[in-house]
């Protein structure tokens, strides 16, 4: 493999956040390239890989880390999806000879990676956070690209999905958590209910509004948001099924 590059366009920093990475003060790096094409999406430079002028180095980004050393604590990666770029063991490398703790967020879909990257000591992050967008079943039609070799495979992701899951769940709880955004047309109670069934019964489940605007999908920036009454309605629900679920 030639030797990556510290020069090249490669992600999003964010150099301080507190909402990122929970409990801890961190910096956060959003690394271009996805397999997955949900229409909410509003990174859609990463999705795309288009490297425009608010694009990164990983240079910077180790620079950053440096002259934070001490004041930051964590270190969040985020994308797109991590587990297919290849910057992503060497900036895990680097972020801890420098001290920082690894938060990996996750869309749960390469479990043969994910299973990787934990079975090794050097790069097993300190925490996992995993996305489940909707039902299991409904990612072939719903999220995966239209001509990935997965597009007309829903028994892939479901089986891939439990896999992460499964594997996420073997750390401790305080070190893991599961995401979902309240998307209309994507997370109902019969979808709650069916990504349930794949989570650990101790899951810290969060829950984020869905926003509309910038959407790789420019027609759901024409959904409207589920109400406050209809978003406590789905949280109530999800916490009768694990309690951890709550509305972030």
């Amino acid at each position: 493999m030639a030797e990556l590059s510290l020069n090249e366009p490669a992600g999003v920093l964010v150099k301080t956040t507190c909402v990122d990475y929970p409990g801890m003060l961190a910096g956060s790096f959003f690394l271009m390239g996805c397999n997955l094409f949900c229409p909410y999406c509003y990174n859609t430079d990463l999705v795309y890989c288009k490297k425009t002028s608010g694009i990164n180095t990983i240079g910077e980004l180790f620079s950053h880390l440096e002259k934070r050393q001490g004041i930051l604590k964590g270190l969040v990666i985020s994308g797109g999806e991590p587990l297919l770029n290849p910057y992503t063991p060497l900036i895990i490398k680097k972020a801890r000879e420098l001290g920082y703790k690894i938060k990996l967020d996750t869309n749960g879909t390469l479990c043969d990676e994910l299973e990787s990257i934990l079975s090794d000591e050097q790069l097993k992050p300190d925490f996992i956070a995993m996305d489940i967008k909707t039902s299991p079943s409904k990612y072939a039609s719903l999220i995966a690209r239209k001509k990935s070799k997965y597009a007309e495979n829903p028994e892939y992701f479901e089986n891939a999905l439990k896999r992460s899951s499964e594997l996420i769940s073997e750390l401790p709880p305080d070190c893991r958590e599961y995401r979902t955004v309240l998307v209309p047309p994507l997370v109902t109670k019969n979808d709650i209910k069916d990504m349930a069934c794949i989570l650990p019964e101790d899951a810290s489940w969060q829950f984020a509004q869905f926003q509309n605007g910038s959407c790789l999908d420019p027609s759901y920036n024409e959904l409207t948001p589920y109400t406050d009454d209809e978003v406590n309605e789905l949280i109530s629900y999800a916490k009768s099924l694990r309690k951890g679920a709550q509305l972030r």
